[in-house]
């Protein structure tokens, strides 16, 4: 019996990355970086929060009565259901968000956003879309505009996979 290992295949050579595509990603990397530095800090000095609760708030606004089950906010914010819970309760203890058990589901909850949560969130919006509308709109033309918003979803598409059970933070 031969009991001699059997080779493994020739690894594949990576498709590195051209000049140009370095100098896009590089480019990319540091703007993202820049530019949620730039809101997290506005919101902090203006409102005392970071930019992921501003999101969380701005999605419980848009929902059916401000209440949203926390694991379809989790699934929004693209956060584990523990760091999401942290920033519950931050929310919480500042009075911008309740927790309520889910009736039809013993383990699940909603958050709800509070009266005193939504007039924050009133107060903090308009220096936020100014930030935003200085850091990324007010630079590009509206046919870059276009491009970028068409670029971004064909991206973040592709990062989403829609199988049963995909191994998600937000799913954990």
């Amino acid at each position: 019996m031969n009991t001699a290992p059997i080779p493994a295949a020739p690894a594949e050579e990576p498709r590195w990355l051209t000049a140009e595509e370095q100098r896009v990603w590089r480019s990319y990397i540091e703007a993202a970086t820049l530019l949620e530095d730039h809101l997290d800090r506005q919101l902090q000095r203006d409102a005392g929060m970071p930019h992921v609760y501003y999101g969380l708030l701005v999605k419980l606004a848009e929902s059916p009565r401000r209440r949203l089950r926390m694991t379809e906010l989790a699934r929004y914010a693209k956060i584990t259901r523990s760091r999401l819970s942290h920033a519950i309760a931050r929310l919480e203890k500042n009075g911008w968000v309740r927790r309520e058990d889910c009736p039809s589901d013993k383990r699940g909850q909603f958050a709800i956003l509070t009266d005193e949560g939504y007039e924050v969130l009133g107060r903090t919006a308009p220096g936020h879309v100014d930030a935003v509308r200085q850091a990324v709109f007010d630079r590009l033309t509206p046919e870059q505009q276009k491009s970028l918003g068409e670029i971004m979803r064909i991206v973040a598409e592709g990062l989403q996979p829609s199988e049963v059970g995909a191994d998600l933070p937000w799913l954990r």
